[in-house]
């Protein structure tokens, strides 16, 4: 076992192996560069659309800041008309109190 094993290998499988990972190593290279360039171009692409998400998040706080003052106007208009909606039930009973006291006071015939 301790024998060299690439003794055991025909005359020319050592080249054939060290040629097989040269190819390998270059396919590994030419992954290598083409990932480098996605990257840039991605990064490329980041520097030209930050400025435009910037622009997005300023005007959805804008949107946001609007609808929480609409929502606060909405709440305070819910509390006044259910105070005008309690005035007029109180109103609805005066006047059925009114009606009746003037049945009672009304002759009958």
């Amino acid at each position: 076992m301790s024998e060299d094993t690439t003794q055991l290998l025909p005359g020319d499988g050592l080249q054939l192996i060290l040629s097989r990972l040269d190819s390998l190593n270059a396919h590994l290279n030419s992954i290598d560069a083409r990932l480098t360039t996605l990257e840039e171009k991605v990064d490329r692409r980041l520097q030209e659309t930050r400025p435009i998400w910037e622009q997005v998040l300023t005007r959805l706080d804008g949107i946001e800041n609007r609808l929480d003052g609409l929502e606060s106007e909405l709440q305070s208009l819910n509390r006044k008309f259910r105070v005008f909606y309690d005035d007029i039930l109180k109103l609805q009973d005066k006047r059925e109190d009114l009606e009746e006291r003037v049945r009672k006071l009304e002759p009958t015939q």
